[in-house]
Parts: C-alpha cells; structure tokens; sequence
C-alpha cells in the first residue's frame, strides 16, 4: 500500500468537509421536514467529529475507501414518510454535487498557478462527485437504496427491504474484491460519470488541471 503524506496532508481535509457537508445535508433536510432527531443528538452541525465513524476511518487509510457516521433520522416526522424519505436521502449526494460544482466554477474561471490550491480544487471536485454519485447506487445501506426503496410499489418495496439486509456484505465484498483482487468493479461504476460531470462542471481547464498535477 502506497501512502503519500504530502498528498493526504490536502486530502483528509478536503475527504472530512465532504462527509461532514454529505451528513449535515442530510439532518438539516430531516430537520425541514419536522424530524429534530439530528439536532437533539449533536449531529446538525458542520464540526466534522460527530460524523467520523472510527472503522469508516481505518477504511479510509487502509484501503482509500471510508465511510461517516450515518445522521440519525426518525422518519415517523415526515408528514409523508416515503416523499420525505427520499427527499432527505438526496439531500446528502446533492449537497456534494452542489460543492462540486462550484469547484467546477473556479476551476473554469479561476485558475491560479498555486500546487495547494489546485491540489484543493481537484480533490474538491473530484471527491465531492465520486461520493455523491456512489452514495445514489441502490445498495443498502447507501442513499440510493431508500430512494429507490420509497419509489418501488409497496409490495415490491417490502421485497427489496428483506433482500437489502445483505447489502452491506455486498458492498463490502466489492470493496475488498476492488482492494485484494483488483476488479476495478466501483472504479468502473464511478469513473465514467465522474469525470463526465467534473468536465461538464469545469470544462476543458480540468485537463489542463490533470496534466498540471500529474
């Protein structure tokens, strides 16, 4: 395992302020929607400490791949459970895009010749993206599986809730299958959209960026 000190020196900041937006997004919809479960609890707020999850952290330094501590959310608030429900899911992979996107902008219009700050922007946009679209994938017990969980007609979504119990293994196997055999099977899901959409948001000047850096 390669470990690049001056790379991670930028990167855990800019990986921590994701987490901590993707979570408070979350609560602060909760919240909107009459839920107050993550203020009560300490978890609406921007200090990243209350949302790092210690083995998400391990994760994170042994295999590049972590997770936080999920907002506590009573959806029995929500005047109607299966809109809210998604509404509050989305919050957090749109709240990740929305940074993303405006590192998109600054990239495209403000470019200066600075390694930290372009080391900053990248790993902005790039980061922000890659945990936003992998958090909207229909796998237990990420975003995309109560999205999809309240789309699903009753009966099929009461189906799909047994079968995810086991969606936490799954992804955990891929992760390990992707770390000690090398599928490369998240890599193939995410770097399509992911530089997609960071082009889209910062245009040619990501190139120009890429090159710069690497």
């Amino acid at each position: 395992m390669s470990f690049d000190i001056t790379q991670w020196i930028v990167r855990i900041p800019v990986l921590l302020f994701a987490i901590t937006i993707h979570e408070y997004a979350h609560g602060r919809a909760a919240l909107w929607l009459g839920d107050p479960t993550a203020k009560r609890m300490g978890r609406l707020t921007l200090n990243p400490l209350p949302h790092i999850d210690p083995l998400g952290a391990i994760c994170l330094f042994l295999f590049k791949f972590g997770w936080a501590k999920p907002v506590p959310v009573d959806p029995r608030y929500f005047k109607n459970i299966r809109k809210g429900t998604i509404i509050m899911a989305m919050a957090g992979p749109l709240a990740n895009l929305s940074l993303a996107f405006i590192a998109g902008l600054l990239i495209r219009f403000f470019l200066y010749p600075s390694q930290l700050y372009l080391s900053v922007l990248l790993d902005l946009i790039l980061m922000n993206i890659g945990l936003g679209i992998f958090n909207l994938l229909p796998i237990p017990p990420l975003d995309g599986s109560h999205v999809l969980e309240n789309i699903l007609p009753l009966r099929a979504s009461m189906k799909y809730r047994q079968i995810g119990r086991f969606g936490p293994m799954v992804l955990l196997g891929i992760i390990m299958l992707d770390n000690f055999a090398h599928t490369g099977i998240i890599r193939t899901i995410l770097i399509g959209p992911m530089f997609f959409l960071a082009h889209l948001f910062a245009g040619d000047n990501l190139l120009r960026l890429l090159r710069f850096l690497h």
